[in-house]
């Protein structure tokens, strides 16, 4: 993933995952002042892992039911915690001019250590739908990512043919 250095993104260091929530928000802190905040990853979906209100959506949306998608939510979140595992040391990168979510939940890309941008991960192996619902700036080449696992069958995609 290349970004312009004119462009207007905070990048921020020293941070580390201290937990999962699921396979598109973690919960990390600052490894100085401990300070601890969420970051939903930008542009991109994954099943949730309970039934909550978007869970109702969701199945609306996808005609699949509750406990189905329930199940492909986990195998998003087990995906993340393979490759993002608690105590992780993470930068995240957010855009100015796009910072907060509905919920005031701070978007982000998640850069691993060895360079690797989470959200790309996910995208490319699977385990998350490109969606403009979190938009960002890598929006349209998310969704190149996403169907090309469509179309290889990774991840939950060996299961569904969309979700």
């Amino acid at each position: 993933m290349q970004y312009n250095a004119k462009a207007p993104y905070l990048v921020e260091t020293h941070w580390q995952i201290d937990e999962v929530k699921d396979g598109d928000s973690i919960i990390i802190s600052n490894l100085f002042t401990r300070l601890q905040k969420e970051i939903r990853l930008y542009g991109l979906d994954a099943p949730e892992v309970k039934y909550n209100r978007k869970m109702k959506e969701d199945e609306q949306k996808t005609r699949l039911a509750a406990q189905f998608l329930i199940q492909l939510g986990l195998e998003a979140l087990h995906y993340v915690l393979e490759v993002a595992p608690p105590k992780t040391v993470v930068t995240i990168i957010t855009e100015q001019d796009n910072f907060y979510d509905y919920w005031n939940r701070q978007l982000g890309y998640v850069i691993l250590p060895g360079g690797e941008c989470l959200n790309d991960l996910l995208l490319i192996n699977g385990f998350a739908k490109a969606t403009d619902e979190y938009y960002c700036g890598r929006l349209a080449e998310f969704q190149k990512m996403n169907r090309k696992a469509q179309l290889k069958k990774r991840g939950i995609y060996k299961h569904v043919k969309k979700f």
